[in-house]
């Protein structure tokens, strides 16, 4: 993994501490993205100039010695665990351990990130270790800016995406409908949990996968986050938002496109309509040097213009466009920057979603997202997918 730390030799100068600090498994991007080691239980990441891990069993030691990104690797053993252990306890013993390991790295102060484990905190500042919470989230920070590698990965997992979602077209195009208005297919209910379960089966084959996904119709579609359950239906509008991680590599991928079949009504097609709108005067807002919240405002000033409610000009609003235009993407699937109130600045190697949508359970809701990179004049849109609300 490319990784530059500049930044973050940077903020130990700046804040006067000897050394960044991480407890975790890789699960924790930041983890991850610090030691360049998969693992699935937690263990403790050192930066001081350079990467150092520690292993409180011996475990992942070995492989670690082979794969990790870091300058050392060490055991809890090295630093006396067994010995701690007996004297004062599992606990405690093994914040002397930790400290033991700070020392002989020559760190008496580390910074953490905001959400870094208590225990482990209060049992080094009993071992006189001074713990501070980074509250700038500089790793998150840093993990925004992608490299050109780290796009690439963004891009595979996108593709997987889109073949994802043809498949869940397909399945929409492939079923014929009811008396009821219910859509079927092979004789069965075409429901969400089986175009979600088509949607995983085709990323799993392209080497990704997902714990959740979003294929809500009708009623559910008016929730952004509702995942949809039931009998999907004609005339009705079908959210559907994937947002994998490629297994090997971490990096998610996100895009939504909305689907009817069959029909739609009038104020459906607006609505479609109006969110395309919405989300192309987002994406030519998009620029270096342009912040998160100016992308958030042209997105709602499209909607505004048409008299749909946002929650730019009612913050108490529940219907219409009620959450930010988009977030970064990485090793987290939602992470920096924030396209919204507040965004930052956006600099090239961003990674970012463009998600307008409405929503209103008398309608259902509607919403379209692509996932761009900013370059050094503008950005690249990574989605390859075409745009049409009917099947």
């Amino acid at each position: 993994m490319d990784r530059d730390f500049a930044d973050l030799d940077d903020h130990l100068a700046d804040t006067g501490v000897d050394g960044y600090l991480l407890d975790a498994d890789s699960e924790d991007p930041d983890q991850y993205y610090l030691s360049g080691f998969d693992a699935p239980d937690p263990f403790v990441t050192l930066y001081d100039g350079g990467v150092h891990l520690l292993f409180g069993r011996s475990l992942e030691y070995g492989r670690a010695v082979r794969e990790a990104e870091a300058a050392t690797v060490s055991r809890g053993s090295d630093y006396g665990y067994d010995e701690h252990v007996e004297a004062h306890g599992r606990v405690d013993g093994w914040h002397r351990t930790l400290a033991a390991f700070l020392d002989d790295h020559d760190v008496a102060a580390v910074a953490t990130p905001p959400r870094f484990p208590l225990g482990t905190a209060d049992g080094l500042r009993d071992q006189g270790v001074a713990v501070a919470a980074d509250d700038e989230s500089v790793l998150t920070e840093l993990r925004a800016r992608k490299t050109d590698r780290e796009v690439e990965h963004v891009r595979t997992a996108q593709e997987a995406n889109e073949a994802a979602m043809a498949r869940a077209e397909s399945l929409l195009a492939e079923a014929t409908v009811d008396g009821d208005g219910t859509l079927h297919l092979d004789g069965d209910p075409l429901t969400s949990e089986r175009v979600r379960a088509e949607i995983e089966i085709t990323l799993l084959r392209h080497g990704c996968a997902l714990d959740e996904t979003i294929v809500a119709c009708g009623r559910d579609a008016a929730d952004p986050h509702e995942r949809g359950s039931g009998p999907l239906r004609v005339g009705e509008p079908i959210i559907i938002d994937i947002f994998p991680r490629d297994k090997e590599t971490k990096y998610h991928a996100d895009m939504t496109r909305t689907f009817c079949r069959g029909e739609p009504s009038d104020r459906l097609r607006e609505w479609y309509d109006v969110t395309a709108a919405a989300k192309a005067a987002a994406l030519d807002t998009v620029e270096p040097g342009v912040t998160g919240e100016a992308v958030h405002d042209a997105a709602c000033a499209v909607y505004e213009d048409a008299g749909h409610p946002t929650q730019r000009a009612d913050p108490t609003t529940e219907t219409g466009f009620i959450h930010s235009t988009g977030h970064g993407v990485g090793l987290a699937v939602h992470e920096l920057p924030r396209l919204g109130r507040g965004g930052a600045a956006l600099e090239p190697g961003h990674v970012v979603t463009v998600e307008p949508g409405l929503y209103d359970p008398e309608v259902g809701g509607v919403r379209l997202e692509d996932i761009v990179v900013v370059t050094e004049d503008g950005y690249e849109n990574l989605t390859d997918y075409d745009q049409e609300l009917v099947v």
